[in-house]
């Protein structure tokens, strides 16, 4: 089974330099074989990078059990080319060319990808993995901000030393109201027009549909399954697709 996360965020502080490892490297010792004993550690992965546009969330693909980073060459060659965006495949502990160690669960898997993302500078970003590696993903999802929270974190700035809101917070509350409905309008606007709705999204319900023709007679309603509300970043080339489509 194939899993995606959404795209998640990592604080940057306190990180140094990355050295990635391509090569096998001698058994680490246990760091968590008994009483008192620290944590396990993060290991340094093996892994591969295409490069991409940085304003964009990378895309990180993780192999299954007995897999290794190679297994998503073609299809992570495909996508950067397709997407314009940075891709990378990873060896997961104990497997391809990371170092082995005798810890082995799915939350030190975890852990190794949130020591190695963010050295990369590829948070955010979107997490694909197959079978072993999707359990991963899911917890690094669970483990990390959900969507929603990192949407409005991007409002939050630092001013002077401290963190504030740059969004006209007094404002925006004042008039939510009016911003949560759409004006009368009497006239119609006689050119094509594309309205792209995500297939787990509430905003536009099928009673809307008539008022949308009504105003946009030309109009075309799509929907992309198994998307919410921001489709732009949950399914970028659904969302790519379409607009590419309409513009024919």
């Amino acid at each position: 089974m194939l899993r995606c996360t959404r795209a998640w965020r990592l604080p940057l502080e306190g990180l140094g330099p990355h050295s990635p490892s391509f090569a096998r490297v001698p058994v680490a010792p246990s760091s968590s074989g008994g009483r008192g004993e620290a944590e396990p550690r993060p290991l340094p992965l093996s892994y591969s990078l295409l490069d991409g546009e940085a304003a964009l969330p990378a895309v990180i693909f993780l192999h299954g059990l007995f897999g290794c980073k190679t297994n998503f060459n073609s299809i992570a060659k495909a996508f950067a080319q397709q997407t314009g965006r940075r891709v990378l495949t990873v060896d997961a502990r104990n497997h391809g060319n990371s170092p082995h160690s005798p810890d082995m669960s799915y939350e030190i898997m975890s852990q190794d990808l949130q020591d190695l993302l963010p050295q990369l500078g590829l948070v955010p970003c979107v997490v694909v993995g197959h079978s072993m590696g999707g359990r991963t993903a899911m917890l690094l999802a669970l483990q990390r901000n959900l969507a929603v929270r990192q949407h409005l974190l991007t409002n939050l700035v630092e001013v002077d030393g401290r963190l504030v809101w740059r969004l006209n917070l007094d404002a925006l509350a004042q008039h939510l109201d009016k911003l949560l409905t759409f004006p009368q309008r009497q006239e119609s606007y006689l050119g094509p027009t594309l309205f792209l709705l995500g297939g787990n999204s509430q905003f536009v319900h099928p009673s809307h549909h008539p008022e949308i023709m009504r105003l946009f007679p030309r109009a075309q309603i799509q929907t992309v399954p198994n998307a919410g509300h921001w489709i732009h970043a949950e399914r970028p080339q659904d969302f790519i697709d379409a607009i590419r489509g309409f513009l024919v």
